[in-house]
């Protein structure tokens, strides 16, 4: 069964071509071509074909949160609520609660692997192994340092899990536990720290990779006290980012930009909202109000993000330090590094399975494609009201 994709503009995870053509035999690409020397198409995409976006940082979505009663039933709904976005896989992520709703999500989320369940890539746990002092929108009474007990439970969830990336803040993690998530196969990510320069170095050389939404609940880039953020724009970590115009200014995103050519990767940082037209939900027995792009909890206290991939993509896109080009690695190929599953995800070519989100010119709605039916799979959905 063959399948001609073609389209104005294809990003295959580094290059952007003009006028280039896809061919996809069952559920494989076999080919990328320029549209002029392929077959006629079986599908012509009026705008942008780009691999399947990758989201590592989803705390829900559908109207469902993932916490303490998440099933498989339940990371099947999220993820199909992120499928429905334009989102081809991503990280359901539990922040800080306690070890048995820690427990029940790894069980869920093992077998949601088991299941092959469309769109589940693995767990993001973000705590609760935090700095109370940079808590956020976490249950600082839910916090608290890594125990041995908890660091066989990740390390075992690490093995059995597609990938786990857990959020973690130096202040709260010994470094040989840190060493030992990663030589587990975690992706150990720096975030909700209050730590020094010096503290994040240390930490990323025992084996953290990653940091977690870049400025937000961190130590900043104090000129005589650096910090986090200092550590994350002078070094090689891969570091997500909520690009919504509300959680990090547009002016400091460029900077970033700059400082960082490669690495930063984007992330919705969503809730149950992320679908739906609700309006409020609950966490841990407090009120989320969803109003005006901005969710927060009753103090005014940002509690996630209303954002879908595609909305962050045109927001990088139309920065000059990006670009349509990079911004599409940050949904894509840069989410896949930051994984190492970059063999596998977040580009397009010969002998890679056929999942595609496709974009309009203007990036204002996105929809997902996905093999080997051969059929667009996803509603298009417009990115200013998801």
């Amino acid at each position: 069964m063959r399948h001609i994709l073609a389209a104005s503009r294809l990003f295959d995870g580094t290059t952007l071509h003009d006028n280039a053509a896809l061919v996809i035999e069952h559920d494989r690409i076999a080919a990328i071509l320029p549209e002029a020397e392929a077959p006629a198409p079986t599908e012509r995409v009026d705008g942008i074909i780009a691999p399947g976006f990758l989201d590592l940082q989803a705390n829900g979505g559908g109207g469902l949160m993932v916490d303490g009663t998440t099933d498989v039933a339940a990371l099947r709904a999220i993820c199909q609520a992120h499928r429905g976005l334009g989102t081809a896989g991503i990280l359901p992520t539990l922040i800080t609660d306690t070890p048995d709703a820690t427990a029940r999500v790894i069980e869920a989320g093992i077998e949601a692997a088991r299941q092959q369940v469309p769109g589940f890539l693995g767990l993001h746990l973000e705590g609760p192994h935090l700095d109370p002092r940079r808590k956020g929108a976490h249950d600082a009474a839910l916090i608290r340092p890594m125990s041995d007990s908890d660091l066989n439970r990740l390390c075992q969830a690490a093995r059995q899990l597609p990938s786990l990336m857990v959020t973690l803040a130096p202040e709260a993690a010994h470094r040989d536990q840190i060493a030992a998530l990663r030589a587990a196969g975690a992706v150990v990510s720096l975030g909700h720290s209050d730590c020094t320069l010096d503290q994040a170095e240390q930490t990323f050389a025992a084996g953290a990779t990653c940091a977690t939404h870049l400025f937000n609940a961190m130590s900043q880039m104090d000129h005589r006290q650096p910090g986090l953020v200092s550590a994350v724009l002078s070094g090689e970590a891969h570091a997500g980012l909520i690009a919504d115009g509300i959680h990090v200014h547009p002016a400091i995103i460029r900077v970033a930009l700059r400082a960082r050519p490669q690495g930063l990767f984007l992330v919705s940082d969503c809730m149950a909202f992320a679908g739906t037209g609700l309006t409020q939900m609950d966490l841990g027995g407090r009120r989320v109000q969803r109003q005006d792009g901005r969710l927060t909890l009753a103090d005014g206290t940002l509690a996630g993000a209303d954002l879908t991939l595609a909305q962050a993509v045109r927001r990088i896109a139309a920065l000059p330090e990006a670009g349509l080009a990079r911004a599409l690695a940050m949904a894509s190929s840069e989410p896949a590094r930051a994984l190492r599953r970059q063999a596998d995800l977040g580009i397009l070519r010969p002998g890679i399975r056929a999942e595609l989100t496709l974009l309009d010119q203007d990036l204002t709605a996105a929809r997902l494609w996905t093999a080997p039916d051969q059929r667009n799979q996803s509603r298009k959905v417009s990115s200013t009201s998801a």
